[in-house]
Formats: C-alpha cells, structure tokens, sequence
C-alpha cells in the first residue's frame, strides 16, 4: 500500500522506456515518493525492463496507477505543474523545482492534491498537456542543451520536494567513534604544554604566554573525536621516549 504521507503524485506521460519508467521510480523513492501514475506506457503494462530498473523500488510500479490520458490522470488533483524546458508560448507561471515543491507543500499541507506531470522522452511535453497544468517548472539548465533524461528530472523534483521536509546543513562532519568532551580536550593540551615546556618550545620567555594560548586555540579550532585525541597523547608519549632513548 502506497504510504500515508501527504505527498504530490508524479506523473509520466507516455513514457517510451521501460527502464525509464524503473529509473523513475527509484529516484522517487529516494525521497520518499510513491504515488507514481502512468499515462499510455508505449510499451505496455506491466513492464518486465520497469521493473528490473526499479531495483529496491519495485513496489511503486506494483502500486502504479495506470491512465489512458492527461485529464484523467489528473482529474482528482487541484493543483498541477508540468515539467519542461519552455512553455512553448502559453502563459504560465513558471517557478524553479525549489520554488515549486515549496508551494506545492504548502497547498497540500493546506489539504490540497497535487501532481507532477513528466513528459515523454523523446519530445518532451506537448501544449495540449501542458495547457491543463497550473504551473510551469522549469530547471535552470545549460540553455544550449536543455533537455533532461525522464529519469533526471524526477530525481531532481523529488530531491527538492525532500529538501523543503528535510533541510540539508550545508555541511558537516561524520564522526567515527563519539566526539571528544571539552575535558579530554583540555588534558590533551595540558599533556602537549608540559612536554613542549620540558623541550624548551617555548622560547623567548616573552613569547611563551601567547604560543600557549595559540596551542589551546588551535585544538579548540579542531572538531576531534576522542580516537582522535587518544592517538595525539600517544604521539607525544611516543616522540618523549624516542627522545629518552637518546
């Protein structure tokens, strides 16, 4: 059963390509996405290459709603975008993925029901499809080499459409093993000042102050695991009793 989540249904019309259709429906569930409709696959239903593609995502194929036109396949939603490259002179409001799967959370969070439309791979949309859309979603590509794969472009709607769910840091480090505590960071630089002291870094005397403080800097600059600290105290344990050895 397709999931209870409030969710946009994507759309493909006429799509030539079994493994285009299975591309498809990995890509949406990627992001979490499972309401796929199928408007005349070229090829028939059920398609054996669709499903082979589909992988791990099989399901939404199994789940598939299948249309014989655009307007049926539309008929229960109150808000409609087309994707494509230009809109082919019909007036229409004309937003980036980000844009539109911002809006179309909010009107489906607002109760209302949504769907994407995809247009065949070989031509794209036509007007006639197009016309029954209420929006246009156009991606910023290359404009010498505009077309995207069928595939693509659900990837890219459906990653916007997690994006606005599920905002993604701008970065961010991975840690293996738990971080270290500001405890163990500070016994880590005691442990570097005592010997670097012992060594005679520290030099001239009026300079000391401000390298210790330097030191304690860099380490407070560092995000460090407590593996991270552990191997440091055993470098420093390591290079005193090589020193030792003399």
């Amino acid at each position: 059963m397709p999931s209870t989540t409030p969710q946009p249904a994507f759309v493909l019309i006429r799509p030539q390509m079994g493994e285009n259709i299975g591309a498809a429906a990995r890509g949406m569930w990627n992001f979490g996405l499972d309401r796929m409709r199928i408007i005349a696959p070229r090829d028939g239903w059920p398609n054996q290459r669709a499903v082979a593609m589909a992988s791990g995502a099989g399901r939404l194929l199994d789940e598939a709603q299948i249309f014989d036109d655009t307007a049926a396949a539309i008929a229960d939603c109150d808000y409609v975008y087309a994707t494509t490259a230009r809109p082919r002179g019909l007036t229409k409001l004309v937003l980036t993925p980000e844009a539109a799967m911002q809006d179309a959370r909010d009107r489906i969070a607002a109760g209302g029901k949504v769907a994407v439309l995809f247009g065949p791979e070989r031509s794209g949309m036509e007007n006639e499809d197009i016309a029954r859309a209420n929006a246009i979603i156009s991606v910023p590509v290359n404009p010498d080499f505009p077309s995207l794969n069928l595939a693509q472009c659900v990837l890219l709607t459906g990653y916007e459409w997690r994006r606005a769910d599920v905002p993604a840091a701008p970065s961010r480090v991975d840690a293996v093993g738990d971080w270290a505590e500001q405890i163990e960071i500070e016994k880590l630089g005691d442990h570097f000042e005592e010997r670097l002291q012992e060594a005679g870094f520290f030099f001239p005397d009026h300079k000391a102050e401000n390298m210790k403080m330097n030191l304690r800097n860099l380490w407070s600059r560092m995000p460090m695991t407590r593996a991270d600290v552990q191997m440091l105290h055993g470098i420093m344990r390591q290079m005193v009793r090589w020193k030792d050895r003399g």
